[in-house]
């Protein structure tokens, strides 16, 4: 694998490992991160270690760490999941872990940079994401990273007992 990282943000990805379990478990837990997640239950050691070994070791998802170039301090994660070979696609998710880095440019950086990945190592064609509709932070920064809106779903998921809406953004490989 080729390095992937963006100096001018000063970010790059390395592949999660194990020994990167509690980081995860600890972020995913956050307020400020579960809220942005269509799943929301709390994670544990024992279920990101399943994750790992049901998921990441039988390559139906692939995920790695965002890490600062300067300091190689974690600062989140970003991931593919249900990779589908026979169609040449993946639904792609993102986590800034660390409050520090948010609203910089990292979650921008990061999928630009898995993206890149996506189409390069991976051979995909389209990476898909869903996210909520009042996300706007995230959705500009989606747009930003290549991503384009395809649909806005109404009702579509029921969290904390209300309907929120979802969209549904993709990239597509044009360089193929």
């Amino acid at each position: 694998m080729r390095e992937y990282r963006d100096d001018e943000t000063g970010v790059y990805l390395r592949p999660m490992t194990g020994d990167d379990t509690d980081l995860i478990v600890k972020w995913r837990n956050t307020d400020a991160v579960r809220k942005n997640f269509i799943y929301q239950e709390l994670f544990t050691r024992q279920g990101h270690e399943q994750w790992i070994k049901n998921m990441v070791e039988t390559g139906r998802v692939v995920q790695m760490i965002i890490c600062d170039i300067i300091s190689d301090k974690p600062l989140g994660s970003v991931y593919i999941r249900d990779i589908d070979r026979k169609h040449n696609k993946a639904e792609y998710g993102i986590f800034i872990g660390e409050e520090g880095a948010r609203g910089r440019g990292v979650g921008t950086a990061a999928a630009r940079l898995m993206l890149d990945y996506c189409f390069e190592e991976e051979k995909l064609h389209r990476v898909y994401l869903r996210a909520f509709a009042d996300n706007m932070q995230a959705l500009r920064s989606y747009e930003k990273a290549g991503f384009v809106k395809e649909a806005h779903l109404k009702d579509d998921v029921l969290i904390d007992g209300r309907y929120c809406d979802i969209v549904l953004m993709a990239a597509v490989n044009l360089l193929k």
